[in-house]
C-alpha cells in the first residue's frame, strides 16, 4: 500500500522541487517517524473490545456477516456496506479480530498522515510537512476516531483523491486530466461506500476538477460529457451494492436503512450545542493556525500559490460535512483533521522564534489530549480483563437460548458467540428514543416480540444509560424482567455498571434428533 502511494504521489503531485517524484527513501523515513507515534498513542487502546461502541458494532456486524448475515437484512444499522465490508475482511485474518481491526486502522492512519505530509509540502518546506502527518496522528484520539471510526478508513482515499485534485490546480492543459480526475472520483466514490457524509468533499473537489477543466479551455459540450462521466464513476460503488440488494429482493431494505432513516432520527439541540461547544474549544490550536498563521509565516508563490486556496475549499466542503447533520458528535471531526493538519503546516516551520508557539501549541495540546483522552476512556469503558470475565459470566447462564443486551455493548454478543434475538443489535436503536421513528419499525412492538422469544439473559444498565431513553421501551423491558426474569449478577465495566438477569424457564434441551 505505501509503495502504491508512492507511484500515485509521484503521478499526481509534481510539483517546485519534487519534480522527481516521491523516492521510496522519503517514504520510508516518514514510516519511521509516524509508525512508532502512531503505536505510542494508541497503546491504551489496543485489544480492548467495547472502547468505542460503534468500533464493537461494527466488528460484531462483520462477525455475522462471516456466518452468513445480510446487512439491514439480518442485522441493521444506516452506515454503508463498504463499512461493514471492511469488518468482514478482518475476519479472514489470522489473528485476533479486534487487534485486527485496529492494526488496520492504524495502517490506514500512517497512509494518511504520509498524504498529508505530501499536500503539506505545497505550503510549507518539507520538516514542517513532516510534522502535519504528526499532527493528524495526535489529534486522532482526541476526536476518538483512532481505531476503526469511518473516517480512519475513508479519510485515506478522500486523502488520496484530493492529492490528486490539487496536484490538477498546480498543473495548467494537462493532458491526462481526464484520467486523473477519474481515478479521483472512483476513490471518493469508494469512500462514499464508508461513510455518505463524504459527499461534500467529493463535491468541492469535482467542481474544482471542472473549473481547471474550464481553465484550460475545455468546451462546454466536453465539461458536461466529462463531469457527466466523472459523477457516475463517484456513485458506481453504491450503486453497484444498490443492485446487489435489489437483485437479492432487499433493495427496500438497503433504501430505508441508507437513505431514508438518517431523516427520521431526532436530535437534542440543546445537547448538540453543548457537544459543538466543546468541540469548537478544542479546535482554537488549529484555528489560530488556520487563521492567523500562513501569511505571516510562509508566502505562497508561483504554481503553489493554487493549492493554497484549493486545500481551503476542501477543508470548507469538509466543514459542511459536520455541521450539515446537526448531531456533531466529536469522531465527526475525523474528516476535517486530514486538510486542517496539511494547511497548519506553516506553523510548524521553525523560523521566528516568536512565531514557534502557534506550532508548539497544536503538537503539545494534541500530545496531552492523546494521551488524556484514551486513559479517561479506559477508566470509563473498562479493560479487556473485565470485558472477558463479564462474558464468561453471561455465556454460563444462556442455556441455548439468546442474549439480549437492551442496554450496555454489542460486542457482547460476538464474545460470547449467542444468538441475537433481533436485527436491531445495536442497543441505541431500540433504547434511545433519538432512534424510534428512524429504524422503520415501532421500537415498542419489536422490544415486545423480542421479549416473547424468552432470551436465556437481559443486560441492563444502571449506570451510562442514554441521554434521552426510550421510556416506553424499557418501561416493556421492566416489567417482563420483574415478571419472568431474575437478578443473577451485577458486573462492572469501567465506570460503568450492568444488571443480567436469566429468564427463569429451564434452559432448552436438545432435541433426540439432533
Amino acid at each position: 500500500m505505501a509503495t502504491a502511494i508512492s507511484a500515485a504521489i509521484g503521478r499526481n503531485a509534481r510539483i517546485g522541487a519534487d519534480h522527481s517524484g516521491v523516492h521510496h527513501r522519503r517514504i520510508a523515513g516518514a514510516l519511521a517517524l509516524y509508525l512508532p507515534v502512531a503505536i505510542a498513542v494508541r497503546l491504551l487502546m489496543f485489544g480492548q473490545p467495547a472502547f468505542q461502541s460503534d468500533e464493537q458494532f461494527y466488528l460484531l456486524v462483520g462477525q455475522r456477516m462471516a456466518q452468513g448475515a445480510l446487512p439491514y437484512v439480518d442485522i441493521w444499522d444506516r452506515k454503508p456496506w463498504g463499512l461493514f465490508a471492511i469488518y468482514r475482511a478482518v475476519w479472514a485474518l489470522p489473528v485476533d479480530p479486534v487487534l485486527g481491526y485496529q492494526a488496520l486502522g492504524l495502517g490506514c492512519s500512517v497512509l494518511t498522515a504520509l498524504a498529508i505530509a505530501h499536500m503539506a509540502r505545497w505550503i510549507a518546506p518539507p520538516p514542517a510537512a513532516r510534522m502535519a502527518g504528526i499532527v493528524y496522528l495526535l489529534w486522532q484520539p482526541v476526536f476518538n476516531v483512532a481505531l476503526g471510526q469511518s473516517p480512519v478508513f475513508y479519510n485515506l482515499p478522500v486523502a488520496l483523491a484530493a492529492l490528486i485534485v490539487i496536484a490538477a490546480q498546480t498543473r495548467a492543459h494537462d493532458p491526462r486530466l481526464t484520467r486523473r480526475g477519474a481515478a479521483a472520483m472512483l476513490l471518493l466514490g469508494i469512500a462514499m461506500q464508508i461513510k455518505y457524509t463524504v459527499v461534500f468533499e467529493g463535491i468541492a473537489l469535482g467542481l474544482m476538477l471542472l473549473v481547471r477543466g474550464r481553465n484550460d479551455g475545455w468546451s462546454r459540450s466536453r465539461l458536461a460529457l466529462t463531469g457527466g462521466a466523472w459523477i457516475t464513476l463517484a456513485i458506481a460503488p453504491t450503486a453497484a451494492v444498490l443492485v446487489g440488494y435489489e437483485l437479492a429482493g432487499h433493495g427496500e431494505a438497503f433504501i430505508q436503512a441508507n437513505f431514508l432513516s438518517i431523516m427520521g432520527r431526532a436530535t437534542d439541540i440543546a445537547d448538540a450545542f453543548t457537544r459543538l461547544g466543546k468541540e469548537a474549544l478544542a479546535l482554537i490550536p488549529f484555528a489560530l493556525a488556520l487563521l492567523l498563521a500562513p501569511a505571516r509565516l510562509h508566502p505562497v508563490t508561483g504554481e503553489r500559490a493554487a493549492a493554497l486556496p484549493a486545500l481551503r475549499i476542501w477543508a470548507l466542503a469538509a466543514l459542511a460535512g459536520f455541521l450539515a447533520f446537526g448531531t456533531w458528535y466529536d469522531h465527526y471531526l475525523g474528516p476535517l483533521l486530514v486538510p486542517f493538519s496539511a494547511l497548519c503546516a506553516p506553523v510548524l516551520a521553525r523560523r521566528r522564534r516568536e512565531e514557534r508557539w502557534y506550532g508548539r501549541l497544536l503538537i503539545g495540546i494534541g500530545l496531552v489530549g492523546a494521551i488524556a483522552v484514551p486513559a479517561v476512556q479506559r477508566l470509563e469503558k473498562g479493560d479487556a480483563a473485565q470485558f472477558s470475565s463479564a462474558s464468561r459470566l453471561i455465556a454460563r447462564e444462556l442455556g441455548g437460548r439468546c442474549l439480549y443486551v437492551f442496554e450496555g455493548d454489542s460486542a457482547l454478543y460476538r464474545t460470547t458467540d449467542a444468538c441475537i434475538p433481533t436485527r436491531f443489535a445495536y442497543p441505541s436503536h431500540l433504547d434511545s428514543a433519538a432512534e424510534s421513528r428512524a429504524i422503520g419499525i415501532d421500537p415498542v412492538a419489536e422490544v415486545r416480540r423480542i421479549l416473547a422469544t424468552r432470551p436465556g439473559v437481559v443486560v441492563t444498565a444502571r449506570t451510562a444509560r442514554p441521554d434521552h431513553a426510550n421510556l416506553d421501551t424499557r418501561q416493556v423491558v421492566i416489567a417482563v424482567l420483574k415478571a419472568r426474569y431474575e437478578r443473577f449478577a451485577a458486573v462492572t465495566l469501567g465506570s460503568r455498571k450492568f444488571d443480567l438477569w436469566r429468564t427463569k424457564e429451564p434452559p432448552k434441551r436438545p432435541s433426540p434428533h439432533g
